[in-house]
């Protein structure tokens, strides 16, 4: 394990994604993505009395696919780092609590995938551990409820405003065995370019995506054609046009290999999501329900997954600051 370059951490050693598993609401069976999901859910409360609980249950039930997936038990697992866009990662605490694995709740927002893999992955490398699940989850109505209005309210959404996906992805991470290796990182620093519109989280969260990328190419010296694809997480329609607009004027075309996960999840217009879809959950699930497989199948061979999150509370947004980004860069192989 090394570091190079101004963020960027290379793996002598590089941990193995061994297992990944994908599970995903209604909303998202239904769209162009759904048929990748391993877990598709009938329903968004999961037999539970608050949206809260259902992701937590949401967690629960794509860790134990994931354990069953890999046919490993939780006392296989050293540590699981998860999180969530609940208050205090509720969603991760009580969706783990009863696998009694040590664990290390992680708030990243939207980037968290990004921030668990890295984590993990650094983890393993540096010889504290075997095998590691990381992953995450979001739910619509429960970050709804907590960072816009109750969806009692109704609202009418605005034309820049993402759907929040209710989904969950988590992988299994070890330091041998066959399937994509993560070799190497580059955790983000956080941007803020002033941004205040809460229904406006691809414009808060593209600069981040763009500074990451960057600098990866930068420290590793590569382009963006060296990889099959480069695939943000949640940026949405308008995010995804602002990162492509930025890297031009820095002077690095991503036209060509640039996907996000927020463009893929749905059909906006049969499905009603204006500007695509957002939440922790967005990258997560298609990267372990599609990339994952398409790694493993040797359909691609090296893609850079750059998890964005936009840094805000209900508390800070109430207070008038503005909408911090960050992004986080695992570039995985299939040698």
């Amino acid at each position: 394990m090394g570091h190079i370059g101004k963020q960027t951490i290379t793996f002598k050693e590089p941990p193995v994604i061994t297992y990944a598993y994908a599970t995903a609401g209604p909303k998202e069976v239904q769209g162009p993505m759904g048929k990748y999901f391993d877990h598709p859910l009938e329903d968004e409360l999961l037999g539970e009395d608050t949206w809260e609980k259902a992701e937590a249950r949401m967690v629960q039930l794509t860790i134990q696919g994931l354990l069953d997936r890999a046919g490993k038990t939780p006392a296989d697992i050293h540590y699981i780092y998860a999180g969530d866009l609940q208050n205090q990662v509720i969603a991760s605490t009580f969706g783990v609590k009863d696998f009694n694995i040590p664990f290390f709740g992680l708030y990243g927002a939207c980037s968290t995938m990004g921030e668990s893999i890295t984590l993990a992955s650094m983890c393993i490398a540096g010889g504290m551990a075997d095998l590691v699940i990381a992953g995450t989850s979001s739910h619509n109505c429960a970050a709804e409820k907590q960072f816009r209005f109750p969806l009692e309210y109704g609202g009418q959404r605005t034309e820049t405003q993402t759907w929040t996906t209710t989904a969950s992805g988590f992988v299994l991470l070890s330091r041998c065995g066959e399937g994509p290796k993560v070799t190497s990182v580059t955790p983000g620093k956080i941007v803020d370019l002033g941004v205040t519109d809460t229904f406006n989280m691809g414009a808060a969260m593209a600069p981040a995506a763009v500074d990451t990328i960057l600098a990866h190419l930068e420290d590793t010296n590569q382009t963006p054609n060296d990889f099959d694809a480069i695939i943000t997480g949640d940026l949405g329609n308008c995010g995804y046009d602002i990162a492509i607009d930025i890297a031009g004027k820095l002077g690095t075309d991503l036209s060509g290999v640039l996907q996000d996960c927020g463009k893929l999840m749905y059909d906006d217009e049969k499905q009603g999501t204006n500007c695509g879809g957002s939440g922790c959950g967005c990258i997560a699930s298609i990267f372990t329900g599609y990339f994952y497989k398409q790694l493993v199948e040797k359909k691609l061979k090296k893609i850079l997954i750059v998890p964005t999150g936009a840094l805000m509370s209900p508390g800070s947004t109430q207070q008038g600051n503005t909408i911090p980004g960050i992004a986080h860069a695992v570039c995985i192989e299939m040698k």
